[in-house]
């Protein structure tokens, strides 16, 4: 069953963010594009290279008014020791939600409750806490920062502009479709 069109269920937790413990809910990505990327566990090898990649990208997201949450299953403690020993991770100046109670995940269906982990699930969000694009991936392999901030920009185009579609490899400023019977055949 897909997730697109799915409402973020309620939800309290934890973040690691900027030096402090802050709380988010489902409340806190109201009227906001966002974005949750699950990963499996802080620690560990994949992970950095993502997360590091979110962090060298972050600025593009929030210039389009689009915030990261990173999640894994640990707790905001262990989040706080990973930014602590890690430069890579110290970049990062979006939030770490921590989920230990695997609540998010879970309502995310990207749990793996046998071992207590997360897939790697990354879901754009829009204003109305709706999900509008995911992705799950295999825990060995990564995702591209680059690549999810072009959809996270076509799924705001198309949300403000209804009549038009995004063609593959579409970025900001590039030529967009109007569905009509005219185009049938002719792509």
């Amino acid at each position: 069953m897909s997730m697109i069109g799915k409402k973020v269920g309620e939800f309290k937790a934890t973040a690691y963010l900027n030096g402090e413990f802050v709380p988010v809910s489902n409340e806190s990505i109201k009227g906001k594009w966002s974005v949750f990327f699950f990963y499996p566990a802080d620690f560990t090898f994949v992970c950095p290279t993502e997360l590091g990649d979110l962090a060298d990208n972050y600025a593009e997201f929030t210039k389009i008014g689009c915030e990261i949450y990173s999640v894994s299953t640990d707790t905001h403690f262990t989040h706080k020791a990973w930014h602590d020993t890690s430069d890579t991770i110290k970049k990062i100046k979006y939030p770490m939600l921590a989920d230990p109670t695997h609540k998010i995940s879970q309502d995310f269906e990207v749990l793996i409750p046998e071992e207590g982990l997360a897939l790697r699930g990354t879901f754009i969000v829009n204003p109305n806490g709706e999900i509008v694009s995911y992705e799950v991936n295999a825990n060995n392999i990564g995702r591209d920062s680059a690549e999810l901030l072009r959809k996270v920009q076509a799924a705001q185009f198309v949300a403000k502009n209804g009549d038009q579609v995004c063609p593959a490899k579409w970025k900001p400023g590039a030529e967009t479709l109007k569905p009509s019977l005219d185009l049938i055949g002719k792509l």
